[in-house]
């Protein structure tokens, strides 16, 4: 009987003002208006077109996640995001970085904690899922992201928007890994230790998001050089280019 009470009494504030009060009554002011802004962020975005930009002056965020596992469908979760802000081909500035724990809802498996080093105690009073979105996008504002082997964090990215905000990542995602497979098609493997140790940049501290993402970063501007010195200028140029490998 209260759930039905509930469900009409949103369904009244929806008819009388629209989605958000009605979103406001079920989930608390807070979460609607970080809700809210990440709906407006995925809007924004899909109206921006970066592909005529100089690459050399493109503004990107390089990011990494950490999760439990490798299928946020089925009970995976984040548990930490980490970005940096990169301007063109300019120097990495360590001071323009996002880094969060996130709390999961869930234990964090043991072998999950050996290879990140992140414990149960630590997520426990970690900000959760919205709170972490919401800030993250506020970060990437609309600039282009950058990950390696993208496509892990962005089935994460999608699945955790998707569940908190009934939206899908709209920000075009630019992959290291596919880069490196175009302008090295005859390297054996594309890993980022492999990759990183070739191109003599210092691993830190891996399976860190921040630190993860401070490392690609090192890596898309070496790979920034190279595609600016085979005269791919703008971002429609590279996409042409990866298309077609």
């Amino acid at each position: 009987m209260k759930q039905q009470k509930g469900v009409g009494r949103m369904w009244h504030l929806y008819k009388m003002g629209g989605i958000t009060p009605a979103i406001a009554s079920m989930m608390g002011a807070q979460n609607a208006q970080q809700m809210a802004f990440i709906r407006s962020v995925s809007k924004e975005q899909r109206k921006q077109s970066v592909l005529d930009q100089p690459l050399r002056e493109l503004e990107v965020v390089v990011f990494d996640l950490e999760t439990t596992g490798f299928y946020p469908y089925n009970g995976d979760e984040i548990l930490s995001v980490g970005g940096v802000l990169l301007h063109g081909d300019e120097e990495i500035d360590e001071t323009k970085t996002f880094y969060s724990l996130v709390n999961p809802k869930r234990k964090v498996p043991k072998h999950i904690t050996t290879l990140t080093g992140i414990t149960n105690e630590m997520v426990e009073t970690a900000p959760d899922l919205m709170q972490v979105l919401h800030d993250f996008m506020e970060f990437i504002g609309k600039r282009v992201l950058i990950a390696h082997g993208s496509g892990h964090d962005k089935q994460f990215l999608n699945a955790a928007l998707w569940r908190t905000s009934k939206v899908n990542l709209s920000h075009r995602v630019l992959d290291t890994m596919m880069v490196s497979k175009w302008l090295e098609p005859k390297r054996e493997g594309h890993g980022l230790d492999e990759l990183l140790e070739s191109y003599g940049i210092p691993i830190t501290e891996r399976h860190h998001a921040l630190q993860d993402s401070l490392m690609t970063a090192q890596l898309w501007r070496k790979y920034l050089k190279e595609m600016l010195s085979r005269n791919i200028t703008t971002l429609a140029d590279l996409y042409a280019y990866l298309s077609k490998h």
